[in-house]
């Protein structure tokens, strides 16, 4: 088949689709609905050839078979790959982009960071972040949840894990930006900002080395500088990536749900009332959040000519990985399409399902959890400003990137 203009109108969703289409991005459910009775699994030319699974147990199968679906290339588009299905790949980013066995010790590595304990400690510090960033705009009756609020909290968290200066911020939102957001539209800013990262984590790599090992501060890259594997120091590579996926992921994922909770909230009163009445309800609140806008489709490689649900998918095809379709499939959730604040049967996946399911949830949900918390404890009943001015990215994160509220 010979690709199509990504720019020309989308005629046919089941074998034509646009993750990037702006009503896609503004509101991708419908999509998923029309799709699922009749095409569960739409394709596309655009970009490459890629597949776009809508219901929960296809996604679900696909995630767990890393043997015919590799995790070698994540990028919902990779630039060229319309014209070459082997383009080049600029950055790994283990474990996420691992498969087994590399994906097995890069994420056992890594995983003792994010348990229990270690987020039980960051909690305090979550609630300080919040704090100072609400005392800016407390007293003015109007912030921006999102650019104001949302977009710094998950920042400072990780940069405080990773060790690197909080001074960096709006370099570090720069990135996330330019790679996650703008970079479909704008390849070489994209590719400019990847290097920025490369170097600028090669540099804190190297600077951390040269401090005696009994002397270096206990955080992620002294984590990834002492890490061994068969006794052999890990690769600049392996190093770099990990602190690419580090930050990145946990910056702009919770960035997007954190904004999508404090949208809902603002524009859904009845919600934001009940659980300003009856704070008991913030876990099962959270998860439905979670669920609701999910943020985040990566993508799987197809490894080897194979198929699936009666779809013949050729090696060097992508499937997307779109959990937020997978979770609004009625067959998994009761009145999908509605937010049910008291929800309890909630088995979304929101943070992935199999081997790569997210490393950083417990964070992320400790950080959503503090964000409201705070938000509801100091800001009186808010509501959107203009529901208009209320923007959204898509592609690899869904989530808005400008929710102006008053009070």
């Amino acid at each position: 088949m010979t690709a199509i203009d990504p720019r020309s109108e989308v005629r046919d969703w089941s074998t034509d689709f646009d993750i990037l289409d702006p009503e896609y991005v503004a509101d991708p459910a419908p999509v998923w609905a029309d799709l699922r009775p009749g095409c569960p699994i739409a394709h596309t030319e655009r970009y490459g050839s890629t597949w776009l699974p809508t219901r929960y147990d296809d996604i679900a199968a696909i995630a767990h078979d890393t043997e015919r679906f590799s995790s070698r290339d994540i990028a919902v588009i990779t630039p060229g790959r319309e014209l070459n299905p082997e383009a080049a790949i600029m950055l790994i980013a283990p474990p996420i982009t691992s498969d087994p066995p590399v994906h097995t010790w890069a994420r056992r590595m890594l995983l003792p960071r994010f348990g229990p304990t270690r987020i039980e400690e960051l909690t305090p510090i979550t609630h300080g972040l919040a704090d100072d960033l609400i005392d800016g705009f407390v007293d003015a009756g109007h912030a921006d949840a999102a650019r104001d609020y949302a977009q710094h909290i998950p920042v400072r968290v990780i940069a405080r894990m990773l060790g690197v200066p909080l001074e960096d911020e709006e370099t570090f939102t720069g990135w996330a930006v330019t790679i996650l957001q703008q970079g479909f539209h704008d390849i070489q800013a994209s590719a400019d900002a990847v290097m920025e990262v490369i170097s600028y984590f090669g540099d804190k790599l190297d600077q951390r080395e040269r401090v005696p090992e009994g002397e270096r501060p206990d955080d992620l890259i002294t984590v990834l500088v002492g890490a061994r594997h068969d006794g052999d120091p890990l690769d600049d590579r392996h190093r770099i990536g990990s602190c690419f996926l580090l930050l990145l992921a946990g910056i702009d994922t919770t960035w997007s749900s954190i904004g999508s909770s404090l949208y809902h909230l603002a524009s859904h009163p009845d919600d934001q009332a009940r659980l300003r009445a009856e704070p008991e309800l913030m876990p099962t609140a959270i998860e439905e959040l979670l669920r609701f806008y999910s943020p985040v489709t990566m993508a799987r490689y197809v490894a080897e000519d194979t198929e699936h649900a009666g779809c013949p998918m050729k090696k060097g095809d992508k499937v997307l990985m779109a959990f937020p379709a997978g979770n609004r499939d009625p067959d998994h959730f009761e009145r999908p399409d509605e937010f049910i604040i008291d929800r309890q049967r909630n088995r979304h996946f929101a943070f992935g399902s199999g081997i790569h399911r997210c490393l950083g949830s417990n964070l992320a949900r400790m950080e959503l959890r503090v964000a409201i918390e705070r938000f509801l404890d100091r800001i009186p009943t808010f509501e959107l400003t203009d529901p208009d001015a209320v923007t959204w990215s898509g592609g690899q994160v869904r989530g808005p990137r400008r929710v102006p509220v008053r009070w």
